[in-house]
C-alpha cells in the first residue's frame, strides 16, 4: 500500500472576495515601484498558504527580498543559487518524505515551490529544473518571467522578446532592431520533454483569480508541475510603473502572451480575446521597443499570429470560476 504523505488539497478560489485574507508575502522588501514579480509572489504565497516552503534562486526576488538579513516571507524560504533551484527543491521534498516515513514529522506535507526567474528556470537553471521533473519530485516549479536578467542590469535572457533593447542587445546601424532572436517557449519545453509532468499552466499577474487557482491546481498534483508567469517589469521594459497591470492585460489582448493550462495532455485556454489587438498597441508603451520600425513590428506580429494559430488548434476555452449565488432570504 502506498504511504500516505498527508498531502494538502487546496480548494478553488471563486472570486477575489473569496481569496485568503492572510498574507504570506508581507511589506518590508526593496522591489521597484510597480514590480510585477513582487505582485506575482504575493498572489502565489496567498494561494499556497502557511504550510509552504519557497526556494528562491538568485534573481530579482532574491536580492530585493533578502537584504540586511530580513525577508518579507511569512513562511519558510531558502536561497538557492541561480543554477540549482530544482536540485535544492528536490532535496527538501525528499527529506520531508523520509521524515514522514520515519514518523519524525507528522504535519501536512508542505507545498514546495521554486520561484525562479527566466534565467533560473530555462537558461542557467534549466538542467536542475529538468532533472527535478525527470525524477518526479512533488514540487511546483514557477518561472516568474520579466523577460530579462533584470537583477544585473537588464541583460537579454532566453525569453526576451524579439526587437527588445537590452544592455546586451542595443540597437544600432548594423542591427537596428536590437535583439534579432525570438524567445524560448518554456511550457512547451516541459510538456514535450517530461512525461512525469501532468500539469503546466501560464498566468499573468493582471488576472489574479486565474493565477491563484492555477497555483492551487499545480500544488494539488501528485508529482512535478510547472507554471510560466508573465511579470511586467517597469525598469526593464521602460514603462510608467502605474501601468504594470495594464501591460499584463495588453500582453494577453494582443496575443503577446497566451493564457492556458495543460492537464493530462489536454489544453484549455482562458481569457481569450474575441478580437486580438495589434501588437503595436502593447509595444508603444514600452521604451525597450521605442526604436523599432514598422517592418520590425510587422515581424513580431507575424510571430504572434502564428503562435495564436497553434494555440487555437489544440485548445478549448476553459470556464472562468464564478461566485456562488447568495441564498434567497
Amino acid at each position: 500500500m502506498e504511504f500516505n504523505y498527508n498531502k494538502q488539497i487546496l480548494e478553488p478560489i471563486k472570486s477575489l472576495r473569496g481569496a485568503p485574507r492572510e498574507e504570506m508575502y508581507v511589506p518590508g522588501h526593496r522591489t521597484c515601484a510597480g514590480c510585477g514579480p513582487a505582485l506575482n509572489y504575493r498572489l502565489v504565497a496567498k494561494a499556497a498558504g502557511k504550510d509552504t516552503i519557497f526556494i528562491g534562486p538568485t534573481g530579482c526576488m532574491y536580492v530585493a527580498n533578502s537584504s540586511y538579513l530580513c525577508t518579507p516571507y511569512a513562511v519558510s524560504w531558502i536561497h538557492a543559487q541561480i543554477t540549482n533551484g530544482g536540485a535544492v527543491a528536490s532535496g527538501i521534498e525528499a527529506a520531508f518524505k523520509v521524515l514522514m516515513r520515519k514518523k519524525k514529522y507528522e504535519g501536512p506535507f508542505p507545498n514546495v515551490i521554486v520561484m525562479a526567474g527566466d534565467g533560473g528556470s530555462v537558461d542557467i537553471g534549466l538542467q536542475a529544473m529538468s532533472a527535478l521533473m525527470y525524477r518526479g519530485h512533488d514540487v511546483l516549479f514557477i518561472c516568474y518571467d520579466n523577460e530579462s536578467y533584470a537583477n544585473t542590469g537588464i541583460q537579454v535572457s532566453p525569453t526576451t522578446p524579439y526587437g527588445a533593447n537590452t544592455t546586451f542587445t542595443p540597437p544600432g546601424k548594423l542591427i537596428p532592431e536590437g535583439l534579432t532572436l525570438f524567445p524560448k517557449d518554456p511550457p512547451q519545453l516541459v510538456i514535450g520533454g517530461h512525461p512525469l509532468v501532468k500539469y503546466v499552466a501560464t498566468t499573468c499577474v493582471s488576472y489574479p483569480v486565474d493565477l491563484m487557482n492555477k497555483v492551487r491546481k499545480g500544488l494539488n498534483q501528485d508529482g512535478p508541475s510547472f507554471m510560466h508567469m508573465l511579470a511586467p517589469c517597469p525598469k526593464g521594459w521602460k514603462f510608467d510603473e502605474k501601468l504594470t497591470l495594464e501591460m499584463g492585460r495588453l500582453a494577453v489582448e494582443t496575443g503577446m502572451w497566451s493564457m492556458y493550462e495543460w492537464e493530462n495532455g489536454v489544453y484549455k485556454t482562458s481569457h481569450v480575446p474575441k478580437t486580438y489587438k495589434p501588437v503595436g498597441e502593447y509595444m508603444k508603451y514600452q521604451g525597450r521597443f521605442a526604436h523599432l520600425k514598422a517592418e520590425h513590428i510587422a515581424k513580431m506580429q507575424a510571430f504572434v499570429d502564428e503562435k495564436i494559430k497553434k494555440i487555437k488548434a489544440v485548445a478549448a476555452e476553459a470556464p472562468v470560476p464564478t461566485p456562488k449565488k447568495k441564498a434567497k432570504a
